[in-house]
């Protein structure tokens, strides 16, 4: 692989990825082909991490994450050191900035898994080395890249699909339509009226949909997912939200069922970025039908992360 060069303003090297939209529609394309080149054949890239080391802080609980990173570093020569904060929040001990501040010393990187999008960013503000949002409570950037994979390897293009959401407007919807967005795409979001995604990052994505011609639909429809290209749904109850009868009741007509997948189309995808609680917001059958992804969604976090990582730092 060639030095990616910090002179480059294409460049990602030393930067922190806190959103999607913090890369560009070329960035995103030169991290996808790199993560298929990767997914290729690792070999070229064995020692590409040497002498490396990335930090991951994770205040959840993960699976899919923790183990794509601690394995996709090892695969590039690097080493990470997991520091869990489950049960003692970032900033609680010390403050957020020494934190930080202690951290850059010993590592080239940091992975972050938090409660609260406002601890990447202060971490941001303190530290000079890059940051990158692995899940919080308003984004999960590395999911999408996953996913943006997954859907051009089943020959769907970012810039003409149509994509449909259904559900919670929550953090992985946010980045999905930062996504569609940036590439001008369309994509419907259907949700109840009080689950709707955040404004502030619906403003936003009007923003970047203005420049690329992006269509961005807004309803509690749950039947305007006629005849799109994949189908997308999360926990009703993400980690750190209030469980409550009202709310599950209000996400029942949006559960996933072989009805919604024909609706879609015959050969709508289905996407969940995991867990997915069966028997609520999907339906075993489409879990396991030949048309969802979601394991291959699981499998590209790894290459994507790495992609991603081996640009932040600037790696051969």
């Amino acid at each position: 692989m060639p030095s990616l060069s910090v002179s480059n303003p294409s460049s990602l090297a030393r930067r922190s990825v806190l959103t999607l939209a913090d890369l560009s529609r070329e960035q995103i394309r030169t991290t996808l082909d790199l993560a298929k080149e990767l997914k290729r054949d690792y070999t070229p890239f064995a020692h590409a991490l040497q002498q490396r080391a990335v930090v991951l802080l994770f205040e959840k609980p993960s699976l899919r994450t923790r183990v794509s990173l601690e394995i996709g570093i090892a695969k590039l020569g690097g080493s990470c050191v997991y520091l869990d904060h489950q049960a003692s929040p970032i900033g609680q001990r010390e403050t957020i900035a020494d934190y930080g501040r202690n951290l850059e010393r010993w590592a080239d990187a940091l992975v972050c898994r938090v409660f609260r999008h406002e601890t990447l960013v202060e971490l941001q503000r303190w530290t000079k080395i890059p940051i990158v949002n692995a899940l919080c409570d308003a984004h999960h950037p590395c999911q999408i890249l996953a996913d943006a994979l997954t859907l051009e390897e089943h020959g769907l293009d970012l810039s003409s699909m149509r994509l449909a959401w259904l559900g919670d407007g929550n953090n992985v919807c946010h980045s999905l339509m930062q996504l569609t967005a940036l590439f001008g795409g369309s994509m419907v979001v259907a949700t109840p009226d009080d689950c709707r995604p955040d404004a502030t990052w619906m403003a936003k994505t009007a923003e970047l949909a203005r420049a690329t011609g992006a269509r961005m639909e807004y309803t509690s429809d749950a039947k305007a997912i006629a005849g799109c290209d994949a189908v997308y749904t999360d926990a009703w109850i993400s980690m750190g939200q209030s469980d409550s009868a009202a709310k599950r009741a209000s996400m029942l007509p949006y559960q996933v069922t072989e009805a919604t997948m024909r609706l879609a189309g015959a050969n709508a995808l289905f996407m969940h970025c995991l867990p997915a609680h069966r028997g609520e917001e999907v339906l075993d059958s489409v879990m396991d039908a030949p048309q969802s992804v979601v394991f291959d969604q699981a499998e590209n976090r790894m290459h994507a992360q790495n992609a991603l990582l081996l640009q932040l730092l600037n790696a051969r």
